[in-house]
């Protein structure tokens, strides 16, 4: 994260920085860089693919920053940016689509247990629960994905993610109540498929 600013400043052609860019660049820096971890888990849900969700996120920001001249000042920061990086991705969503794979889990993504006195066996079915729910909103259609996110991972309230999705508060709590409602058939299925196996 350190030196973001002469990344920045890299990427959009800045060679030395002179005194006319430095404060913007330094105002930028300081509403932007808190956003990076939550742009990027956004990112990394919405592409469903580490490398793509790094260059989503890297367009973002370039975008953002030759773009915040017009941003306006006491307006939401946050929303301004996810909404530059959702904008971003749905216009390279069909370049992303060709380029998708898919990863194998490996033990690095999983998180980590709490320290607790569970048995083994809650653990493992709090970790099959958790892996189940992290499939059913990968399967979500991104329209779906988007709201869930936004709302049960990044904590956004409905106003922001109407605000982010440029779609009515109406819309935002439908789609969100069926987001839920599809991730929550998708685990009961789960588990009755887990029950009749075992």
């Amino acid at each position: 994260m350190n030196g973001i600013g002469s990344m920045l400043q890299e990427m959009v052609g800045f060679g030395s920085p002179s005194t006319d860019v430095d404060q913007p660049l330094e105002g930028f820096e300081q509403l932007a860089m808190p956003q990076f971890d939550s742009l990027y888990n956004f990112a990394r849900w919405l592409a469903q693919n580490s490398n793509d969700a790094e260059d989503l996120v890297q367009e973002t920001y370039l975008k953002a920053l030759r773009s915040f001249g017009s941003f306006r000042q006491g307006t939401n920061f946050r929303a301004w940016m996810f909404r530059i990086l959702k904008n971003t991705f749905l216009s390279s969503r069909s370049r992303l689509d060709r380029r998708m794979t898919v990863e194998i889990d490996s033990d690095d993504n999983c998180p980590a247990l709490p320290a607790t006195s569970a048995t083994p066996e809650s653990l493992l079915i709090d970790s099959s629960t958790n892996k189940a729910v992290q499939c059913a909103i990968e399967q979500l259609p991104v329209i779906f994905r988007e709201v869930i996110l936004l709302r049960d991972v990044e904590g956004a309230s409905y106003r922001e993610i109407a605000e982010i999705l440029s779609i009515p508060i109406g819309t935002v709590m439908s789609r969100l109540a069926r987001a839920r409602k599809a991730v929550g058939e998708a685990v009961r299925d789960q588990e009755i498929l887990h029950e009749a196996e075992v």
